[in-house]
């Protein structure tokens, strides 16, 4: 008898609910339904936050941690274990990768032929365009050529390491076997090396480099054709020096032990003692007083950093984009805060973001936006990572609030098992789809069941009225004055 007449209606109250549109509909943990008439955004959430669903400027869906699939305008990305598989459609471009080992393109452009890819990291590489020039195929350490990638015009090899060629602005550099012996030459270029015992390689009017076991004895000259040419010398450890027009640098005991004077472009002077830990420098836009790990201040073209018994304390500002920027850190990321305030309006508020890992990160855009969530170990880690936020961050929120304006916020405990929200129109309560409570202009309603009993009373009604079996809680299609189901 218990199970006909209480568990069927509550499940019944459920299923109706899911169905229904209204501010929430709160079936956890098998459905929570988001809806609110001012908010961005339109949320669902299955079993608890494993499967969720978001509609507001686009759609993105998933089920936590696995899968996640997003869709804006007519860009749809998806990843499975992330950041394990990623996939990536758009008209004229489509990409796979798996953990950005394997990657494979396809690029289209009307009236041209298109464009595929496959990486294979690291044995082999492709790309066909339809023209020869720019197509190629590698397999390492077999053969290939690998054409403007990784910083060269070419790269090519033949059963690697015995066999390897680079081309870069007209300097080819063979070495075989690499990286021992190594024959450059090509548009003036000239030179021999055995690595690491000694090489050159210059070009008349331009350069000059020589090294001796390498990198203790080295020598180098650039800007041959000017009056003063730019040159670097080093015995390490014991001496190194760098000279170009208006600047000498010169260490003793490298790295520990030197100085640095520069006239041109800028004008700039520091003193080195037992490198890194005591600097001194005084020049244009720029300031270095360091004495680690105590206290560390510098200020280099606008942006103040202190240290504080590194690496305990950190504090931070800058201009950027017309907004002064403030950070502190305690421990790089046990505590992180950063404010945001504007330079063109001063009197506007700040906006600012908090994390005290692992406990919370809460945030706050200055123009009425918040949002505070428990717990939260990922955020600081990952500030700009919007995948991480969806799959991963939501998983840790037993407690989260959201505040969209000065009279509109939403409280959500337990992965949204309760929440309380309160808003211009009123405000409701809901205990998972045991009880809600509904206070407003509308009406009055107390809920069991999402609906399958409770008590509701409406403007200008003195008495509460019992109701049976009534899941569309908000009524908002009656009219005035029409009597409650």
């Amino acid at each position: 008898m218990f199970s006909r007449h209480l568990v069927w209606p509550l499940c019944a109250g459920l299923l109706a609910a899911a169905v229904l549109r209204a501010e929430e509909q709160n079936g956890w943990p098998l459905v929570v339904r988001q809806a609110p008439p001012a908010a961005p955004a339109e949320t669902e959430q299955y079993l608890g936050p494993l499967v969720f669903s978001q509609q507001a400027a686009g759609e993105v869906s998933g089920i936590r941690p696995l899968f996640l699939q997003a869709k804006i305008g007519d860009r749809e990305t998806a990843t499975l274990l992330y950041p394990l598989f990623t996939w990536q459609n758009q008209p004229g471009y489509r990409e796979f990768s798996f953990f950005k080992l394997v990657n494979l393109r396809h690029q289209t452009a009307a009236g041209q032929p298109g464009e595929r890819g496959l990486d294979v990291w690291p044995f082999y590489f492709s790309k066909q365009t339809g023209d020869p020039a720019t197509s190629y195929r590698a397999l390492l350490p077999v053969a290939g050529t690998i054409k403007h990638r990784f910083g060269k015009d070419a790269l090519s090899w033949y059963a690697f390491p015995l066999y390897l060629r680079s081309e870069k602005s007209g300097m080819e550099i063979t070495t075989a076997p690499w990286p021992f012996l190594r024959f450059i030459g090509g548009a003036g270029h000239h030179g021999f090396e055995f690595w690491p015992l000694f090489g050159h390689r210059g070009r008349d009017g331009d350069y000059d480099r020589h090294f001796y076991l390498w990198p203790l004895f080295y020598k180098s000259a650039r800007n041959l054709s000017e009056p003063e040419p730019t040159v670097s010398v080093g015995a390490l450890p014991f001496y190194t020096r760098d000279t170009a027009p208006g600047y000498i640098s010169e260490t003793y005991g490298w790295p520990f032990f030197g100085y640095t004077h520069r006239t041109q472009p800028y004008r700039y002077d520091e003193q080195r003692y037992f490198w890194p830990f005591i600097v001194q420098a005084r020049g244009d836009q720029r300031l270095i007083n360091r004495w680690t790990p105590f206290y560390s201040h510098s200020v280099i073209k606008g942006y103040d950093k202190t240290w504080a018994l590194w690496p305990l304390y950190r504090h931070a500002e800058w201009q950027e984009a017309g907004l002064m920027q403030e950070k502190n850190q305690l421990l790089y990321f046990l505590f992180w805060s950063q404010t945001q305030r504007s330079l063109t309006n001063p009197a506007a508020a700040p906006a600012h973001k908090t994390h005290l890992w692992p406990l919370l990160s809460a945030w706050d855009n200055g123009a009425g936006r918040q949002q505070v969530q428990v717990l939260s170990p990922l955020e600081v880690f990952f500030p700009t990572n919007d995948i991480v936020r969806q799959l991963y961050t939501p998983l840790f929120a037993l407690y989260r609030y959201d505040r969209t304006d000065a009279a509109t916020s939403r409280h959500s405990l337990l992965w949204k098992a309760v929440t309380w929200r309160r808003s211009a129109t009123g405000k409701e309560f809901h205990l998972g789809p045991l009880l809600s409570v509904q206070t407003g202009t509308a009406q009055q309603r107390v809920a069991l069941g999402n609906g399958v009993i409770g008590l509701t009373r409406r403007p200008g009604e003195r008495a509460w009225r019992l109701f049976l079996f009534d899941f569309n809680r908000k009524n908002s299609n009656k009219p005035a004055g029409a009597p409650p189901s």
